[in-house]
């Protein structure tokens, strides 16, 4: 199982718990109350894992009734890390094709008839609204993009096993928030938004060629800066919402999609510049991480190993 494979560490909360009794301390702190459907077969585990704005908790849960009041003034969203998911909300069957989110406070009642693994993505009041919560105080189920919800899960699981095997990257602020930023894009996919709602029809086109326009501008202009959306949306005046929606307009792709798209083009120009660099200090630089996808994209796009493009800009530098 996922567990078995991660250690705890400095960035990594990891704990077991062997019975309900272990257990209680824990549902105590958040406000949940939980009535245990099969004692015998307990063996609950949690990962906690912390980013500059939002803390990330993974659970193997049991079979259960649950009560919780849940209060979450920055938003929170819930989904399955498995296709075995069993539960009912709200006298609601949901499999794991569902996702739940919530901004605010509610009272929530569930039925876990099985053992399931999800994660719980808990955002601070500080980080930016992202347009993803239509109403507040209100917790929802949601269809789930089958390839956003594949592409979050295993970006979750990577950044668990970043954190119990690299700890010392989350010392590193930038490291944390390129993690971050890469979590938020594709949660923007997994809702689904569709950002042009806030543009007025008649100038919608026109204005959307202009934002990736700036967008485009803003990369080019600084060749090896990381790229956060937030920042775009500041410097541009506009919600992250209505750059996803213009970007998918424009260049026919998502936000997260043409973002990874840019930054391997900007690790590219600083491979093609050779000098002492190294594939792995151009990629993290650009917020790619796990070296293996990386090279993997960079291949796919420019049809050939980074390695290559590295070797060649350093004979012509030299």
């Amino acid at each position: 199982m996922f567990f078995d494979a991660l250690a705890p560490s400095s960035a990594l909360q990891l704990v077991g718990f062997a019975d309900v009794d272990a257990f209680r301390p824990i549902e105590t702190m958040e406000d949940a109350r939980s009535i245990p459907l099969d004692v015998a077969n307990f063996a609950a585990a949690r990962a906690v894992v912390s980013l500059p704005g939002c803390r990330i908790v993974v659970m193997r849960s049991f079979a259960r009734i649950l009560d919780t009041a849940y209060r979450m003034p920055g938003g929170m969203v819930i989904l399955s890390m498995t296709d075995e998911l069993q539960v009912n909300f709200k006298g609601l069957d949901l499999d794991a094709r569902f996702f739940v989110t919530l901004r605010g406070n509610d009272e929530c009642h569930f039925v876990e008839p099985q053992t399931n693994h999800f994660a719980m993505i808990i955002f601070s009041p500080e980080l930016r609204d992202r347009g993803w919560f239509d109403h507040a105080d209100d917790l929802r189920a949601r269809v789930a993009n089958r390839r956003a919800l594949l592409h979050t899960r295993q970006l979750l699981r990577d950044i668990l096993r970043t954190a119990s095997a690299q700890p010392l990257l989350f010392e590193t602020s930038e490291v944390a928030s390129h993690l971050q930023e890469g979590l938020l894009l594709a949660l923007d996919d997994l809702f689904g938004i569709d950002s042009m709602l806030d543009l007025s029809a008649s100038v919608q086109g026109e204005r959307a060629i202009k934002l990736v326009q700036r967008i485009d501008d803003y990369v080019a202009a600084r060749p090896t800066a990381p790229i956060y959306t937030a920042d775009l949306a500041g410097e541009f005046g506009v919600s992250i919402r209505t750059l996803g929606g213009a970007v998918s307009k424009v260049r026919g792709m998502s936000l997260h999609q043409y973002i990874r798209l840019k930054r391997l083009w900007a690790t590219r120009g600083r491979l093609l510049r050779g000098g002492g660099a190294t594939v792995a200090t151009c990629a993290r630089a650009q917020g790619f991480h796990h070296l293996g996808e990386f090279a993997a994209a960079y291949r796919a796009t420019f049809h050939e190993a980074p390695s290559d493009t590295l070797a060649r800009g350093r004979q012509s530098g030299s």
